[in-house]
């Protein structure tokens, strides 16, 4: 038996070695931290009408080279949200050409929490809550609500039972800010009482049945994701 290595051994070590070093130089070390190969994507921004976050426009790598036109997107299927072909899907589609990720069923479990809260909150006379929720025109509106209620001494109790409906009945883009309005079917338990505590008005033991239609609306590709009320009604 030979000790150490023959020559043919040795060669082909450094060879191995050569390569090894050469496919380094070529490809590079991944180290955790590469940047993208693309350059941060600029953003252009434009003050929102009444609202307090910049709109958002992304403008991608490339955009100029692309052609002049391109076939349109498919329709979504709105099944359960909105008739195909009717005013409401067609808004919906021109809310996810700015925004992709809209999802419209998770926008109404979010306007039903909403809901909840903006009815809880005025109830209370949460003047706090419910600045984060409205609109300052219908905020306006409830502070009148809620100072004439403290200056007649008068309390209101709303007690939630259920939501029975809620569905999107309009939806509307202009200039980036999306106008969704929403039916709601509600059962609540709801009473004004005066100072020495008497129902004034309402029930404090009756379930009523009240429909609502409240329109929230939002810039869309803001950094801002929530939603305000901006308009109400009642609901036939």
């Amino acid at each position: 038996m030979q000790d150490g290595f023959d020559i043919t051994t040795i060669i082909f070590l450094a060879l191995a070695v050569f390569v090894i070093w050469r496919l380094r130089s070529v490809l590079g070390q991944k180290t955790g931290t590469e940047q993208s190969p693309f350059k941060p994507v600029e953003r252009s921004r434009t003050e929102p009408q009444g609202r307090g976050e910049r709109d958002n426009v992304v403008r991608l790598p490339g955009v100029d080279r692309l052609p002049q036109s391109t076939p349109p997107a498919a329709p979504r299927d709105w099944r359960g949200i909105a008739e195909p072909g009717s005013e409401v899907a067609r808004g919906l589609e021109a809310v996810v050409q700015v925004e992709p990720a809209f999802d419209p069923r998770a926008f109404i479990e979010g306007a039903k929490g909403a809901y909840e809260a903006i009815m809880i909150a005025f109830a209370k006379g949460d003047r706090k809550t419910l600045r984060s929720l409205l609109s300052k025109e219908v905020g306006e509106a409830f502070e009148r609500a809620i100072a004439e209620r403290e200056r007649n001494r008068q309390t209101l109790e709303t007690t939630f039972v259920s939501i029975d409906r809620a569905e999107i009945v309009a939806v509307d883009v202009r200039n980036r800010v999306a106008h969704v309005t929403v039916r709601f079917l509600s059962n609540l338990i709801t009473a004004t009482r005066n100072a020495d505590g008497k129902v004034v008005d309402g029930s404090a033991e009756t379930v009523v049945e009240v429909p609502d239609v409240w329109t929230f609306a939002r810039t869309l590709g803001s950094r801002d994701p929530n939603w305000q009320l901006v308009a109400t009604e009642a609901g036939a």
